[in-house]
């Protein structure tokens, strides 16, 4: 039997475990006959099960230790939830296993349905969630995008995506211009109004639901940039905006977020920049990332989105001379492995 497979029966009693106080908590009579079928995985090791019976549905996620610490996820919920986002209510846990029982926010995605007809609408109610998330007063002990995380997650592009799957070395000259690179990256990074960041609020993270949307993956929230989430919001991995529907939508955000005192930028032409270059910084990480998922957890399949990513950065190359630099040094490397 395969360690999933042992998690798995673990996960079933624990749910046997947890339901009967749950139902009698919430006066819903016995527990009813009911079905466990996978829900969705994603690039970690969490996997989420969906418990179907009697017309109830929760979620069931499994995290297992010590690849993954639910934690985080569990805290952030509960302060999410008190700025009335449309977060899982926890109805158990298990940090020591790595089980949460949740609530059922729905079964689209954002990412299921948005076509170029309903984007408007769609975006509309995540700028607005995403404004909610970022007058949250930064209290709770989460980590800063400092320095040394930007850097980390920058050096994620030589290591895993260079090195590894290009399999290529750069010598002096190139890593003096990647280290160039980076500095600039960070420092607009570091200059701009800090809130808190969800790190990748993206359509696959935002479910259909009532209230729209559903918000999903935010256990890695830390402090940082203010341009962070909004740019990830219409440039992710798996579908793409023309240029000026972004920037209409950007400029939706900005109006909405200064009307609303959150600290964006005074210009918004300043915003667009601080934008462009926050994309480029997470476009170069998850280039990486996507890499690290191939090479060092065997799931290749990410690596179908690099072009998309690439693609982002080559737009802003093309309208930000700052970065002739970066323009040069991905000139200069192979196209592909």
């Amino acid at each position: 039997m395969s360690d999933q497979d042992i998690r798995l029966q673990s996960l079933k009693v624990w749910l046997d475990e947890q339901l009967p106080a749950l139902f009698a908590a919430q006066q819903w009579g016995g527990v009813p006959p009911a079905t466990l079928t996978a829900a969705s995985s994603d690039a970690s090791f969490r996997r989420y099960f969906r418990w179907e019976g009697g017309g109830r549905t929760f979620i069931v996620m499994d995290a297992p230790p010590p690849q993954e610490n639910c934690k985080p996820f569990v805290d952030i919920a509960h302060l999410l939830a008190c700025s009335g986002i449309n977060v899982p209510k926890i109805y158990a846990e298990d940090l020591t296993q790595g089980f949460l029982l949740l609530n059922d926010l729905g079964r689209k995605t954002y990412l299921d349905v948005i076509d170029a007809e309903n984007a408007d609408g769609l975006f509309s109610d995540a700028i607005d969630a995403l404004l909610a998330y970022q007058q949250l007063p930064m209290e709770a002990p989460l980590p800063s995008y400092d320095v040394a995380l930007l850097r980390r997650e920058l050096e994620l592009f030589p290591e895993w995506y260079v090195k590894r799957h290009l399999g290529v070395e750069l010598d002096q000259a190139q890593l003096a211009s990647w280290q160039r690179v980076s500095d600039l990256l960070i420092e607009s990074a570091l200059a701009q109004p800090r809130v808190l960041v969800h790190r990748d609020y993206m359509p696959r993270n935002l479910m259909i639901s009532e209230p729209n949307p559903g918000v999903l993956d935010f256990q890695d929230a830390v402090y940082g940039p203010v341009t962070y989430d909004i740019t990830c919001l219409f440039k992710d991995a798996f579908l793409s905006w023309p240029q000026e529907r972004v920037t209409g939508w950007l400029s939706g955000y900005w109006d909405k977020a200064r009307a609303q005192g959150i600290p964006v930028q005074e210009d918004f032409a300043e915003f667009l920049r601080a934008s462009d270059l926050m994309g480029v910084q997470r476009h170069l990480k998850v280039i990486g990332i996507f890499a690290r998922i191939c090479h060092r957890d065997g799931k290749p399949r990410y690596l179908g989105d690099v072009p998309r990513f690439f693609s982002y950065i080559e737009a802003v190359l093309a309208r930000r001379p700052e970065l002739a630099e970066l323009k040069q040094l991905l000139a200069s490397l192979p196209t592909s492995a």
